[in-house]
Order: structure tokens, then C-alpha cells, then sequence
């Protein structure tokens, strides 16, 4: 595999290529740390993701730059892997509509080319977690539900997984949304993005992170009839029930700030999501599923201040070690019992 030096230093990135669409050829990208770089952070020799594979699918008009968040497993003993999902950052190609799909289980391509090129098949023993943010989470959880044991324990940082208005307003504006996806499915809709969510994250403002505007853009991308339709359709599939029979972790921010008005709130809550919300939906996804809501966070949890983050984290390492318990451990206390 033709594994080449990523934009974010000591990371590696693979193209991974897929069958063209309408507007031509199409990409996802993998993304790692180097070997320089899981050797100079360290491996925890009895970590609690020992053995573990994680693979993280970032959200709308996103890409993956959270370096950070690649140590925290890598630390613990996971192989760290994330995608930027095709017209996405690296994926992103000159001739595409950014972000745009008509369609969330087009991504099951991505992903299954991934877990691919990550060294998983059917006779993969080592554990699978998924991290899903956002746009991200609610593509993970419909693609969990449609291949039920393809994945052992669900992580969700602030999974879209009801619209903002809740049901009631989806239901409303649902048809007049499919209507004009047939008529004009690239038609872009008004723009209501006030730029908040970079207020608070990038360091060219009152953030501390760096990354590529032109992959994450200070409004996000324009919006299409197409895309919002394929989006009120994850979250109707969500509302009726998704099924998931494996362990579901959803992390949200304790407060939403939703309005169009500026404030000192834009800092500390969810800026993008109705956390009340979605936080009812998460117990849609399936029959366990663990609920944590962090005070002063924003709407990627790992992008909150450092307080926030080192909660954060420590709530995936307790969960971790109580819901993704060693295969080998699990395998000889079933055969003791057997005995």
C-alpha cells in the first residue's frame, strides 16, 4: 500500500480509491501516526485498548487534524486509525461538491475500504471501535445497524442524530425538503452557519486549534437539497429505532446555544445541536447505550478547553475498560465456566 507523509506532521495518509459517481472519480483517505510517531508517544504496555483497532469518522465540513485524539488511544494500546470521508478534506477533489452525498450508506464504501486497508476481515480477531462526530456519528450508527457484527463497542462525540427543531419541525419541513431534492437536489439552501463553532475552536480566533480552513470552513459548506434530504432520512431511521446490539457511548455538551444572536455561551455549549435533543434520540440506537453530558463543552467535546477534554477522556478510558473487555480475558473465563 502506497502509504505517503500526511499534512498534519508525523502522519501518514493512503488514498483509498472508489467507484466513480456522477461527478468522477471519487477517494477516501486514511490517516495515522507514523511509526516515528507511536514510538515517541509510548504504548501503556497493559493499556485499556490493548489489541484494540479504533477508527474515527470526523463530521460535516470537517476532516480529521486531532492529533491529540490519535495519541490518547495510541497511548493506551489501540492502532489509531482515521477517514476523511470522500469530498472531504484530503478527499477532496477539485471537480467535487464538497461534503455532498443524496445518500449516507454511499459511506459504507469509505468505511468497508478502510477496515480494509486496515488489515480486518472475517477472521479478524482483534476488537473494532468506531468514533463517529456529528454528521460522522449518525453515518456510523446507520452503518452499524446495517452490518450487526461488524464492529464491537460505538463511540459518539456529539452525534446528529435528530433535527434541530425536533421531530415535530423534521416532519414539517421533510417533504418540502424531499420535494426540492427532486427537483433541484444541488440547489444550495440559505445559510444560517454564524461561524460560532470556529469562534471557539481555531486559533485565529478564540480557539486553540490549528487547521485548514478550506477543509473546515469558518461558515461550513453551502448546504444542498440533496444533502438534507439524505440527513432528515438518517434521523427518521434513527427516531424509529436503529437496533445496535453493541455498546453505544454518546458524549454531548451540557447546554446547546442555538441562537442566531452572539454570546459568552458560544464557549462552553453546542453551538450546532439541540444536546436535549439528540441526548433523547441516543436511546433510540439500541438497547445499551451510556449517556454522558459534559459541563462547558462545545460541539466536538475533544475540541473544548482542557479541563473539558481530560473529562472527556476519562470517561471513554472507564468505558472502554467496562464495555471492551480483553477477547483472551473474556475467552478464559467462558471456558473455566464451561470446565
Amino acid at each position: 500500500m502506497d502509504w505517503r507523509p500526511d499534512v498534519l506532521g508525523g502522519f501518514e495518509q493512503l488514498p483509498l480509491p472508489l467507484r466513480r459517481d456522477e461527478e468522477g472519480a471519487v477517494v477516501a483517505t486514511l490517516v495515522r501516526p507514523t511509526v516515528a510517531r507511536t514510538t515517541a508517544w509510548g504504548r501503556e504496555p497493559h493499556g485499556f485498548a490493548h489489541g484494540v483497532d479504533v477508527l474515527y469518522v470526523h463530521g460535516w465540513s470537517d476532516y480529521f487534524f486531532q492529533a491529540e485524539h490519535a495519541l490518547f488511544w495510541t497511548r493506551a494500546g489501540a492502532r489509531f486509525h482515521a477517514l476523511d470521508l470522500r469530498k472531504y478534506g484530503r478527499s477532496l477533489l477539485p471537480h467535487q461538491t464538497p461534503g455532498y452525498t443524496e445518500d449516507l450508506a454511499v459511506y459504507d464504501e469509505d468505511i468497508s475500504a478502510a477496515l480494509e486497508a486496515m488489515g480486518r476481515d472475517e477472521n479478524t480477531r482483534r476488537p473494532l471501535v468506531v468514533i463517529g462526530h456529528s454528521t460522522g456519528g449518525l453515518t456510523l450508527a446507520l452503518w452499524a445497524a446495517r452490518h450487526p457484527g461488524a464492529v464491537d463497542a460505538i463511540i459518539l462525540n456529539s452525534p446528529w442524530l435528530e433535527f434541530q427543531a425536533d421531530e415535530l419541525g423534521r416532519r414539517a419541513i421533510a417533504p418540502l425538503v424531499a420535494l426540492g431534492a427532486r427537483l433541484g437536489p444541488r440547489a444550495a439552501l440559505p445559510g444560517i452557519d454564524r461561524g460560532f463553532n470556529t469562534q471557539a475552536s481555531s486559533r485565529l480566533f478564540d480557539g486553540e486549534w490549528d487547521y485548514d480552513l478550506s477543509w473546515r470552513p469558518e461558515r461550513g459548506f453551502p448546504v444542498h437539497s440533496g444533502w438534507l434530504d439524505a440527513i432528515l432520512d438518517g434521523h427518521a431511521r434513527v427516531a424509529s429505532g436503529l437496533g445496535i446490539e453493541v455498546p453505544v457511548l454518546v458524549m454531548l455538551s451540557a447546554r446547546s446555544w442555538l441562537q442566531q444572536s452572539w454570546s459568552a455561551r458560544i464557549y462552553d455549549s453546542d453551538v450546532a445541536l439541540d444536546v436535549d435533543g439528540v441526548a433523547e434520540r441516543a436511546t433510540r440506537l439500541g438497547s445499551h447505550v451510556s449517556v454522558v453530558r459534559l459541563d462547558g463543552a462545545l460541539h466536538d467535546v475533544l475540541l473544548s478547553r482542557r479541563s473539558v477534554r481530560a473529562s472527556a477522556y476519562d470517561v471513554m478510558a472507564r468505558w472502554t475498560r467496562t464495555y471492551l473487555p480483553e477477547t483472551t480475558s473474556v475467552d478464559q473465563l467462558l471456558g473455566s465456566l464451561r470446565g
